[in-house]
């Protein structure tokens, strides 16, 4: 019996992603705001050359003005809470690691961390850039990102809302921002990736 309702339901689901595939549906324009349970934000920088140390932010608030039609007239900002880093430090009974990078003035310093688009480029069908400011520790600079347009949903078939989704990466020299600690044992190049599902800014999260 078990396997049956099993059966059933991963149907009814496979039936209903297939239904919402086949519409075409696209999301409309309008405003949109992230999505925090299928959004992620991960930097990493080469340690010693042994590998690259990951961590996240677990505190995004992105803002996009989405125009599907011409893509390069929307607007994108970014808010990131620097004590929200998540590093998975092992020993947190030693050391609050994550308090420390988060907070420290050798670090991201406890200040705001935002971007604003100031350029959006369509590269290819599903491509582009954005190029913004990016602030942190106090300090603007200009950024780029590369983005991929995953697609998007007029009626997702879960949550019944529309949905637009974006895969993206970059870098940045942190020295840029007077992050220069342990160049270059650890590396001055760090790099973002960036994963995101967005819904209507008025949406409320239950």
């Amino acid at each position: 019996m078990l396997r049956i309702t099993a059966f059933c339901i991963g149907l009814a689901l496979n039936t209903a992603f297939s239904v919402a595939a086949d519409s075409g549906e696209p999301a409309p324009a309008g405003a949109y705001k992230t999505d925090p349970s299928h959004s992620s934000v991960n930097w990493s920088f080469s340690h010693f050359g042994l590998s690259h140390y990951t961590a996240r932010f677990t505190k995004v608030d992105a803002r996009l003005e989405w125009n599907p039609e011409k893509p390069e007239t929307s607007a994108l900002s970014v808010k990131i809470d620097p004590l929200s880093v998540r590093t998975d430090y092992p020993w947190p009974e030693r050391v609050d690691f994550d308090a420390k990078i988060g907070g420290d003035e050798m670090f991201l310093a406890g200040k705001p961390i935002t971007f604003v688009s100031r350029a959006i480029r369509v590269t290819g069908d599903k491509s582009g850039s954005v190029e913004g400011l990016l602030t942190f520790r106090g300090q603007t600079h200009p950024a780029t990102l590369d983005v991929i347009f995953n697609g998007s949903m007029a009626k997702h078939p879960m949550m019944g809302i529309p949905k637009v989704g974006f895969s993206a990466t970059g870098s940045i020299r942190r020295s840029e921002w007077g992050l220069d600690f342990s160049i270059p044992e650890l590396s001055d190049e760090v790099t973002l990736v960036i994963e995101t599902q967005m819904v209507p800014a008025d949406y409320e999260f239950q």
